[in-house]
């Protein structure tokens, strides 16, 4: 049976998305999974990259070596550590169509607000979102090499300039990526990315599957043993942090 490969962006002010959002992965999944986190304290000697002022994530870069984790062999999925998967992961698996390179949700979104979470910078640019969530033919993105996504530009990466002439960027249904508090919103989102701010920001608290990802967290944090009330109570009293 085949392991889905999830790289996952992880932010130290965000520890508790990364957590959540591969609960919400392995929860739901038909098929074993690996999740990655990509930490920068364990990317050293690989990630060389000096923080660029205009990056609102610590891992605004490293996601593009995801095909060098994996020795440009097989196929990965990369997904931003801000969302909570909705439906079974194996129905993204599923999707890898060999013609492409890489396969994404083509948003056609230009940002109104000029900041989001903790105040950070909102950038407009095209094809912006579209590295949020990436189906990497990992053999085929032989050029995404360490050296450069040390050096090339922010948005050569995003905007998937390093692929060469003749590799094609295929597409995802948009439900593999909602963004919520843009545009409708979407019951029926696989995975929802809450790109302008997680439920745990201020502000952020009352948005679209705001409640759904409270769920998750307090299902991710719940104890399930066998018989012991007393144990049991008192996790339970930890995860609504009593």
């Amino acid at each position: 049976m085949e392991t889905v490969r999830i790289f996952v962006g992880y932010d130290r002010d965000e520890a508790l998305a990364f957590s959540v959002f591969a609960h919400s992965v392995h929860r739901r999944a038909s098929l074993p999974v690996s999740v990655t986190p990509l930490m920068l304290a364990q990317l050293r000697g690989i990630f060389t990259r000096e923080r660029d002022p205009l990056q609102s994530t610590e891992f605004a870069f490293t996601r593009f070596l995801v095909p060098h984790l994996c020795a440009y062999d097989g196929w990965a999925i990369f997904a931003d550590g801000d969302m909570l998967c909705r439906a079974d992961i194996a129905g993204l698996w599923a999707l890898r169509n060999e013609r492409y390179a890489v396969q994404v949700v083509k948003h056609d979104y230009t940002p109104r607000e000029s900041a989001k979470f903790l105040g950070r910078r909102q950038l407009a640019y095209p094809r912006k979102n579209w590295s949020s969530v990436m189906l990497f033919n990992c053999a085929r993105c032989r050029w995404l090499t360490p050296e450069l996504v040390a050096e090339a530009g922010g948005l050569d990466l995003h905007q998937f300039r390093w692929l060469p002439d003749g590799e094609r960027i295929g597409g995802l249904p948009a439900a593999w990526n909602h963004l919520v508090g843009v545009g409708a919103p979407a019951p029926d989102a696989k995975i929802a990315h809450f790109t302008l701010g997680m439920p745990f920001f201020y502000g952020y608290a009352e948005c679209e599957f705001a409640g759904e990802w409270r769920d998750e967290r307090e299902a991710m944090m719940a104890y399930r043993g066998r018989g012991d009330e007393g144990t049991l109570l008192e996790s339970r009293m930890a995860a609504s942090g009593r």
